[in-house]
């Protein structure tokens, strides 16, 4: 019986990232400004003591130090104990919060969203670091999420809950990062995936998951339409969460004003995120989520 050299090409791990894409992204890693950690064991280190393998300095031994980290040759020489010290490893949280509000779904918004959102949870969990994804459906009502996890072996856990996540919901982005900051403890970075059109405040929840330790790196993600509406006749446009109306006429530089104020509005966002040691960035929702992370985020210095 003769043989085939054609090979068989490896069933894709999600529907959300091609296999090949993946291959690259899991030698990506995010890039935090602050590198804000939990005390737990893990890949980075800070200027505290612990008791990794990485040597750090001495210090002179204290009544109730752990006798197991005197350093037995230097008492010998010179008939003083001292303490070697070590750097401390800690775990980074890598929160990764997802918008499920109406809005975000046309245009490929909530797809791009999902697809971005796998990308940075897989980042996460190649470099070490605890992964956790919420999405917010209903006012008063749990998050579906992702509880903290870690490891290559959570990539199917991570992949199915992303595959399986609705939109459509009622909570807008203000309120589903007030919820986060209830239902989440640890510190890291919040990455939040949202078109952010709120009439809400968000510098309330910004400074709350600050607070918490967790830097904000808000990527907003809007639809072509969105960037530019190119209306050239008088509309009626309809709010897609509160069904408001509104009547429109592209007379009297319409579309000037329109730009200023998205710019305005971005201006705004990019600064509430960077007075407390975050990032922002818009892109649009036909934007490919490869080019975006090997281009844009590169060079923006969102991952290495």
């Amino acid at each position: 019986m003769g043989e085939t050299s054609a090979t068989t090409p490896r069933a894709a791990m999600t529907t959300l990232l091609s296999n090949a894409a993946l291959s690259r992204i899991e030698r990506m890693r995010l890039v935090p400004n602050r590198r804000l950690t939990s005390r737990r064991h893990g890949e980075h280190l800070t200027r505290k003591s612990g008791t990794s393998i990485e040597f750090h300095d001495y210090r002179d031994y204290s009544p109730g130090d752990d006798v197991r980290f005197v350093d037995w040759n230097v008492f010998a020489r010179l008939q003083r104990p001292f303490l070697k010290l070590y750097h401390q490893e800690e775990v980074m949280h890598v929160v990764i919060v997802v918008d499920c509000s109406q809005s975000m779904m046309f245009e490929g918004k909530f797809e791009r969203a999902r697809e971005l959102a796998a990308a940075f949870g897989v980042m996460g969990l190649f470099g070490g670091e605890r992964v956790s994804v919420y999405a917010f459906h209903r006012a008063g009502a749990a998050p579906e999420e992702l509880s903290p996890c870690s490891g290559r072996i959570s990539m199917a856990k991570l992949f199915a809950m992303l595959e399986g996540l609705r939109g459509g919901g009622e909570v807008p982005i203000e309120s589903a990062l007030g919820g986060l900051s209830r239902c989440h403890s640890g510190r890291g970075i919040a990455v939040v995936l949202s078109d952010f059109l709120t009439f809400g405040d968000l510098a309330l929840p910004f400074n709350r998951l600050f607070s918490a330790g967790l830097e904000v790196f808000a990527l907003q993600i809007l639809a072509p339409s969105e960037i530019n509406p190119g209306l050239a006749d008088d509309a009626r446009l309809v709010d897609s969460e509160s069904a408001d109306t509104l009547d429109v006429t592209v007379e009297g530089g319409l579309m000037a004003i329109y730009h200023e104020h998205l710019l305005s509005y971005q201006e705004e966002l990019a600064a509430l995120c960077r007075r407390r040691s975050g990032r922002f960035l818009s892109v649009s929702s036909t934007d490919a989520t490869e080019t975006l992370l090997s281009d844009l985020l590169r060079r923006k210095g969102w991952v290495r």
